[in-house]
């Protein structure tokens, strides 16, 4: 399953935080999705995107462990969140403080 856009994340190595702006096509390079083709574009603010591989992701959860999904509303939130833990392992979700 595809992270859908507006999804918090955090790179898992870097640590920096920002949300999913869509799906970058990599011609040439290591580290793509697993559709082989592409990367998540993600804004980490002030107009700055970065191109990372899904690997390198963790998704972010709020207090009441749902996946924090821009100004998305609770049940929208809540199927994605149940969505998203079948198609990852659960070391990739971690709650925000």
């Amino acid at each position: 399953m595809r992270i859908p856009n507006g999804t918090k994340v955090r790179h898992r190595r870097d640590a920096y935080e920002g949300f999913i702006d869509g799906l970058t096509e990599i011609v040439e390079g290591p580290e793509r999705n697993p559709d082989g083709k592409t990367q998540y574009r993600v804004n980490i603010g002030g107009g700055i995107r970065q191109l990372v591989s899904e690997e390198h992701l963790n998704i972010l959860l709020d207090q009441e462990d749902l996946v924090m999904i821009g100004k998305e509303k609770e049940p929208y939130r809540r199927l994605m969140t149940i969505h998203l833990r079948a198609s990852f392992e659960n070391d990739r979700f971690i709650r925000r403080v």
